[in-house]
């Protein structure tokens, strides 16, 4: 009978639970052990449904099997069944109440926790290591270190939960210290106390630390027990420089079992060294489970995912760990199909199985599966585990399902996992995705523990709502943040515009000694491009550099793009010093040509990228057509159009045509323009509209600019500068009866131009400038260089153009309005402050008008100044009297 028993625990453990029962069917007799041995096996294998129909089979057992019973209901975070074996008891020992205690810790509750070890009619050890343990899981370490001192007694046992807790809160050190106070008074570690150090020294990343702790291993003997030295074994895998100390640890190893053979491959296939893992498995004498899985599995991060379906296959009876660490692996390499053929032919399924599913779908994009997958588990009698809860909401959270989240937090809360942070964090994430704060607000105020993950997820869910005052709010009341609650809010204020706060928020945080990551990097260069801010840009350049992280493919990508926003030569550089390029990388330096004019540079550019093999996308052909717009070349921007469909299969959509009507009206081919849009296969959009009437604007089209103006007045009544466009249009050609029709109507509709505004950064601080604007604390000596700068420009050449004003007033207060346009207040300003020869970089909100684009190019000559200028659609590089666009934009 005893050998049958511990044969049902072998296949329980083993996760051959079909097995297990046919062995305890075939008992001629069963006594309680055997019962509890398959009691054991369900629930050990998340089966508590059916080990419960054996534990009423058996009226109830004995407490022991009440126990079992409970803790497997605890393990899969269902509360309320397990409550329910609890109340059921008709007799309760201690290890009855000691395994309530953990269930409702374990899953977060630990007030009711609490309240249960104050009603115990009597308490042990057990009991207070329980209570213990409880309060460090739910990271409450104040509330651990206080029972700690209340303890009447403490074993090791006290110790090593104590030092597990400061390790899980990332308190390494604390509990380092811990250690050494326990060393201290007398007590010699266990196997147990030694393996939660051994994670804290793993945590601290200290190989010194490390290093004494061996000393008193090798003293103890311990260091020869094969679990303490695969735990050391570990610690030197955690360092990516160690793992050479790391293999010769190995080789020296008297004992090894297979965790210590895993955790060897799974290091070398975590350093990119598949192959020396391969050899070590093939050395592994007995080649177990746990190193096949490991294998599998570095096999399918390799992207060797064939490699690992061949080892998978030589398994001769593969168990339900080695089904799911396939399943796995075809996920992670996007392989959906080919998961869910294997996931069909398993011959028996757990709850990792169902959630390796689910996540698999759901962060693949696949939301609608994993919900269809989460009704069939349901459909199967099982319980969703925590992990798939997660996964659900998650993919709740990505199609915007809130009435399926409400429904399944509902589940969540009928099997009892509504405590649990992983749930609750899943749950903030998703009711903030989904824009309902209000139930996002309940969920994280009722929660009882709120790790970093928790605030970040509210803050998250706050920024996502564009409530940012909240938002700053929860940030400044965070009793610890990490980088990813620096990067939200920074993200956040620049969401909002308010890149200076973005900015100072980013300068605590390097004061607060936190390093920056990569998407913190990336925000920021994009703030410096948006600004125009080059001298900041170059200075985070400099700390990525320093933080290694500007060769990383996304922060690369944003050095290439804030450096041609800025106007700045390094966008080429860069790019030729990247090792890897993705498509992205095309698309902006493709575009970046674009904007500076130098369309014949963007067509080589693409042609490059042909050539190595990249597809483009839709993106790279808007660069493209820009480019052909911007450099007027017609030709060329047909036959991209044309190539997008007939060589790549791609569809047009509204930019592509946006970008062709640019195109031919900007070279003066207004009807054609006008035609093509007619022609069109999908309706117009403003942006369409919007084009053609500016290509009127230039071409003094009046007829086609009024029915172009009169479609925009319908889509956008509002945006003032469709109306400025047509009074430029009627202006320049003397129609002032219509001009002033167009301002009363402006009037009537409330709708007011939008003011040319120009920026520049000097010694790290932005100026900036309206159109007659009288506000600078300058104003005087500005006005003063702009009218001896007009005088001498008049002297050598330069006429006003006047055609720019929309008044019919006066040819001298026409020159007078267009002297005070904010591009020649900006310049004026530039050349009073910065020394003889320094170039000039200046940013606009709106198109630059003729006359100033005029005076800039013979200030450039006169003053032997190179100027830049950034305007609403382009950038325009002032040389010696002549501009980069060759006038034409």
């Amino acid at each position: 009978m005893g050998d049958c028993s511990a044969r049902i625990r072998e296949l329980g453990r083993l996760g051959l639970v079909a097995e297990a029962r046919e062995v305890f069917d075939a008992l001629p007799r069963r006594d309680i052990i055997a019962w509890n041995s398959m009691v054991s096996a369900y629930c050990k294998n998340g089966m508590p449904d059916a080990a419960r129909a054996l534990f009423d089979a058996i009226s109830g057992g004995n407490m022991r099997t009440g126990a079992i019973l409970l803790s497997g209901y605890a393990r899969l975070g269902r509360v309320l069944d397990a409550r329910r074996v609890f109340d059921e008891m008709l007799e309760r020992n201690t290890v009855a109440w000691n395994a309530m205690i953990s269930c409702y810790a374990q899953n977060g509750d630990i007030t009711m926790a609490r309240r249960l070890f104050d009603a115990m009619p009597s308490r042990d050890i057990t009991s207070w290591n329980s209570m213990l343990t409880g309060y460090c899981h739910s990271l409450q370490m104040v509330d651990a270190s206080n029972l700690f001192e209340k303890m009447p007694e403490r074993n090791l046992v006290s110790w090593t939960v104590m030092i597990s807790g400061y390790s899980r809160t990332e308190n390494h050190g604390k509990a380092w210290d811990m250690f050494r106070m326990m060393h201290h008074e007398g007590l010699m570690p266990d196997q147990s106390n030694f393996a939660s150090v051994l994670s804290a020294v793993k945590g601290l990343g200290n190989l010194g630390v490390l290093e004494s702790l061996r000393v008193l291993a090798l003293k103890t003997a311990f260091e020869r027990d094969v679990v303490i030295g695969t735990a050391i074994l570990n610690v030197y895998t955690r360092d990516a420089n160690a793992l050479e100390t790391a293999i010769k640890f190995f080789e020296t190893m008297i004992e090894r079992n297979e965790y210590t053979w895993s955790s060897m491959i799974s290091a070398l296939s975590h350093g990119g060294r598949i192959d020396d893992a391969i050899v070590v498995y093939e050395r592994d004498p007995v080649k177990p489970i746990a190193c096949q899985t490991a294998l599998l599995t570095g096999l399918a991060q390799c992207g060797r995912i064939d490699d690992a379906r061949i080892l998978f296959e030589q398994i001769p009876k593969p168990i339900v760990v080695s089904w799911n660490a396939m399943i796995t692996g075809y996920m992670q390499n996007g392989m959906i199909d080919e998961a869910k053929e294997l996931f069909d032919k398993m011959p028996f399924r757990n709850t990792i199985s169902w959630a390796g599913m689910i996540a698999g779908y759901a962060q693949n994009g696949r939301s609608e599966e994993a919900l269809g997958l989460l009704q069939e588990l349901h459909r199967s009698g099982m319980l969703p585990s925590l992990s798939s809860l997660t996964s659900i909401f998650f993919a709740c959270s990505n199609t915007g399902a809130l009435e399926i989240g409400t429904q399944v937090h509902s589940l969540a809360v009928k099997v009892g996992c509504h405590f649990n942070s992983f749930v609750c964090n899943a749950l903030i994430t998703m009711y903030g995705k989904c824009r309902n704060m209000e139930y996002a607000r309940q969920v994280f105020s009722q929660m009882v523990t709120k790790d970093i993950v928790s605030w970040n997820s509210f803050l998250a869910a706050l920024v996502q709502n564009n409530l940012f005052d909240d938002a700053r709010n929860t940030f400044d009341n965070m009793l610890s943040r990490d980088v990813v609650s620096w990067t939200t809010i920074i993200s956040a204020y620049t969401q909002a515009e308010q890149c200076d706060e973005a900015m100072g928020i980013f300068r605590t945080m390097l004061c607060e000694h936190v390093l920056p990551n990569s998407p913190i990097l990336t925000i920021l260069l994009g703030v410096c491009g948006s600004l125009g801010a080059s001298k900041l840009g170059q200075q985070i350049h400099t700390v990525a550099i320093k933080l290694g992280m500007d060769s990383e493919l996304i922060v690369a990508n944003a050095l290439i793009s804030m450096y041609f926003k800025c106007g700045c030569a390094d966008s080429r550089r860069i790019f030729d010093l990247m090792e890897e390029r993705d498509i992205f990388t095309w698309n902006t330096i493709i575009t970046g040509y674009a904007q500076h004019g130098l369309g014949r540079e963007a067509i080589k550019m693409y042609q490059l990228m042909e050539s190595t093999g990249v597809i483009p996308n839709e993106v790279t052909f808007v660069g493209l057509l820009n480019a052909c717009s911007h450099a007027g070349l017609v030709d060329e921007g047909w036959k991209f159009f044309k190539s997008m469909s007939q060589d790549y299969g791609l569809t047009p959509l509204l930019e592509h045509y946006a970008c062709m009507v640019d195109l031919l009206g900007r070279t003066g081919n207004v009807q054609g323009a006008e035609q093509f849009i007619y022609d069109m296969p999908i309706e117009p959009d403003m942006v369409i509209w919007s084009a053609l009437l500016g290509a009127c604007k230039i071409y003094k089209n009046a007829e086609i600019g009024k029915k172009a103006a009169e479609k925009l007045f319908k889509i956008e009544p509002s945006n003032a500068g469709n109306y400025v466009m047509l009074s430029n249009i009627y202006s320049s050609l003397g129609m002032w009866g219509e001009v002033a029709e167009l301002r009363k109507i402006m009037k009537q509709q409330g709708v007011i131009k939008e003011p040319g505004c120009s920026w520049m950064q000097i010694k790290d601080k932005i100026h900036s400038f309206v159109t007659g604007d009288k506000q600078h604390e300058q104003i005087e000596e500005i006005v003063a260089t702009l009218e001896e700068l007009y005088t001498l420009l008049k002297a050598t050449g330069y006429v006003p153009d006047t055609e720019f004003v929309l008044h019919d007033i006066d040819e001298e207060q026409k020159e007078s309005s267009l002297l005070y346009h904010s591009e020649k207040l900006a310049v004026a300003y530039c050349l009073l402050v910065t020394p003889k020869g320094m170039p000039i970089q200046i940013l606009k909100n709106l198109r630059i008008c003729g006359d100033c684009h005029t005076f800039i190019k013979f200030v450039s000559h006169v003053t032997k100044r190179e100027i830049d200028i950034r305007d609403g659609n382009r950038f325009h590089h002032f040389r010696n009297g002549s501009c980069s666009c060759e006038d034409f934009w």
